[in-house]
C-alpha cells in the first residue's frame, strides 16, 4: 500500500503541500484545460504512468518537474501548491484516500477501495463515516493515562457512595459457599476445588502460562490453567477464585477501560467475599469491636488470608456492618499510592482529574513512616494530625517483586476506641497539601545544595509506555490463544 507523502521545501516561499491535494489540483487544472494525461506527460517529457502516479498522490514531484507541470497547465507553482481541494468531490476523495492510508485502516487488514470517478459520493461518504467511527473506538479503547485515571476516580466515587459494600456480590458468595457445604472457618483449598468443580471447571497446573497472566480460563473446555510455581507473597486460592469469578458474575468482554476496571474490582470483591464470608467475618469483627480489640492481624489469621486481603475486606464491612468510617491505602516504598479507598473524610492527595493512584503521600503519614520502623514483624500504629482532622492508622510493610509496599487501614479519632493499638505514643503532624510540609526541602538543606545537585532520575517504564490496551489490557491475546491450543484436549482442538 502506498503511503501518503508530503512535499517539503519545494521553495522557501512555498508552504509544505500534501501530495494527495497537489495531485488532485494538477488533475483538476489538466481537465479544465481539456488536456489528456498523455498530452501533459508529453509536455513535461515524462511517461503517462509517472504523471498518473503524481495525480493519485503516490509520488511527490521534484521542484523542476513541478515547474514544468505548472508551465504546461498555464498556472503558477503557487496555484498547484494551494492547500484547498479543487472541489467538494476532490475533497471527499482526498479524505477517503487519507483514511485508507492511515494506520487505523491498515490495522483492520481490509483491502482499500480504489477511489475513482465511477465510485458514487454516497459510497465514499459511507467509507469515511465507518473509518471515523473505527478511529473513535480506537481512541476510546486506547486507554490513555487521563482516561484511566478518570475511570479510577469515578469508580472510587461509586465505592465511597456505597461504603464499599455490595450486597449483590455478598449474596453470590454466600450461595456458592452454601452449595459446597462450607460451615465456617478458613476456606480450604479443597473447598475452592469443590467450587470450581460445581461450576464445571477443572484445574490444571502448567509451567508455560503466558507471562502476562495469573491464570487462563478455557471456557470452551471448562478448564482453568494456573502456574505450577506459586508466589510466596500470594494466596494460591485467589487466582482460582478470580478465574471463575467472571463466570459467576456473567462478565462480557470489557467494552472500554472503565468496564475493565469495574470488572476487576467486582472480581476482587467476590474473591475476598469467598475467602472471608460476610456472616463469619461480621461475627468475628463484631466480637472484636465489643472487646475493643479490632485488629487486621487477627482478621488475617482467623481466615488464613494475606494482610492486604484482610485489610481490604475490612473496608467492605467496616461501615455497612460495624458503623465505622474507614480509609485504606497501599503505598509503594517510593511514596506513591498504588490503591486507595476512603469514606471517612481523610484527604488523599489527588491530581486535577480527582485520581489518587500515582500521587505521593505525605512523609508524615503512617503509610510512609512505617518504612522507617526497624521492626517489620509487629503491627505499627500512629496518630496523624491533618488539616481534615486527626486519624489513627495501623500499617504493615509487605514485600513484592516490584519492591516493598505498605498496607494501611485508618479511622477518624472518634472511632479509634474500637481498635487494638489505640494506646500508641507515635504521633505526627501533616500540613499537606501545603508545600512547606514535605514537598519542599528544608530551607537550610536547600541553601547548601540548591543548584549543585544533578540526580539521574530512574524513569519508570510505565512513563514511557502507553497504557496497556486490548480487550484485556496488558494481556497478549496471541500468546494466550497459542497457549490454549497447546493445552486443549485432543478432541477439542481439531
Amino acid at each position: 500500500m502506498a503511503t501518503m507523502t508530503v512535499i517539503e521545501d519545494v521553495h522557501d516561499d512555498h508552504p509544505a503541500a500534501d501530495a494527495l491535494t497537489l495531485g488532485r489540483r494538477i488533475r483538476a487544472f489538466r481537465q479544465k484545460r481539456g488536456m489528456t494525461l498523455e498530452a501533459l506527460a508529453a509536455a513535461v517529457d515524462r511517461a503517462p504512468s509517472q504523471v498518473s502516479t503524481i495525480e493519485n498522490g503516490n509520488r511527490e514531484p521534484r521542484l523542476a518537474l513541478l515547474r514544468g507541470i505548472a508551465a504546461a497547465l498555464d498556472v503558477t507553482v503557487d496555484d498547484l501548491l494551494a492547500p484547498e481541494a479543487p472541489d467538494e468531490r476532490a475533497a471527499l476523495e482526498i479524505a477517503v484516500e487519507r483514511a485508507q492510508r492511515g494506520p487505523v485502516f491498515a490495522s483492520l487488514g481490509i483491502e482499500p477501495t480504489r477511489v475513482s470517478r465511477t465510485v458514487p459520493d454516497t459510497t465514499l461518504h459511507a467509507i469515511l463515516a465507518l473509518h471515523q467511527e473505527v478511529e473513535r473506538l480506537h481512541r476510546e479503547r486506547a486507554a490513555t493515562p487521563e482516561e484511566a485515571r478518570r475511570a479510577n476516580a469515578e469508580l472510587r466515587a461509586t465505592m465511597r457512595a456505597r461504603d464499599n459494600h455490595f450486597p449483590e456480590l455478598e449474596a453470590i458468595a454466600a450461595k456458592l459457599l452454601a452449595v459446597v457445604g462450607h460451615t465456617g472457618g478458613p476456606v480450604s483449598h479443597q473447598t475452592v476445588s469443590d467450587m470450581a468443580d460445581h461450576l464445571g471447571y477443572s484445574l490444571h497446573y502448567v509451567g508455560d502460562l503466558p507471562h502476562s497472566t495469573r491464570s487462563v480460563t478455557d471456557r470452551r473446555n471448562g478448564r482453568i490453567y494456573l502456574p505450577t510455581e506459586r508466589s510466596a507473597s500470594r494466596d494460591s486460592r485467589s487466582p482460582i477464585l478470580q478465574a471463575f469469578a467472571s463466570h459467576l458474575l456473567d462478565h462480557d468482554e470489557p467494552g472500554n477501560y472503565a468496564d475493565f476496571l469495574r470488572q476487576r474490582i467486582e472480581t476482587n470483591y467476590l474473591t475476598a467475599a469467598l475467602l472471608l464470608p460476610e456472616k463469619d467475618a461480621v461475627a468475628f469483627l463484631t466480637e472484636a469491636k465489643n472487646f475493643r480489640r479490632i485488629s487486621m492481624e487477627d482478621l488475617r489469621d482467623a481466615f488464613a488470608v494475606s494482610y492486604e486481603t484482610a485489610a481490604h475486606r475490612f473496608t467492605n464491612l467496616a461501615t455497612a456492618r460495624l458503623g465505622i468510617p474507614v480509609h485504606f491505602m497501599k503505598v509503594h516504598e517510593s511514596g506513591t499510592i498504588i490503591k486507595a479507598y476512603e469514606n471517612d473524610s481523610v484527604a488523599f492527595p489527588s491530581d486535577a482529574l480527582g485520581a489518587v493512584e500515582g500521587t505521593p503521600v505525605c512523609r508524615s503519614w503512617t503509610a510512609r513512616t512505617v518504612f522507617d520502623v526497624a521492626d517489620r514483624f509487629s503491627p505499627y500504629y500512629q496518630y496523624t494530625d491533618t488539616p481534615s482532622g486527626t486519624f489513627w492508622c495501623t500499617s504493615r510493610v509487605e514485600k513484592a517483586k516490584e519492591g516493598d509496599y505498605s498496607v494501611s487501614v485508618g479511622v477518624p479519632f472518634a472511632h479509634v476506641k474500637w481498635f487494638r493499638g489505640r494506646e500508641t505514643v507515635h504521633r505526627a503532624v501533616s500540613r499537606c497539601p501545603e508545600e512547606s510540609c514535605c514537598r519542599r526541602p528544608p530551607s537550610a538543606l536547600a541553601g547548601r545544595w540548591e543548584g549543585m545537585a544533578w540526580p539521574a532520575a530512574r524513569t519508570p517504564t510505565s512513563l514511557l509506555a502507553a497504557l496497556p490496551t486490548g480487550t484485556f489490557p496488558g494481556v497478549d491475546p496471541t500468546e494466550v490463544y497459542a497457549f490454549l491450543d497447546r493445552h486443549a484436549p485432543t478432541s477439542a482442538s481439531a
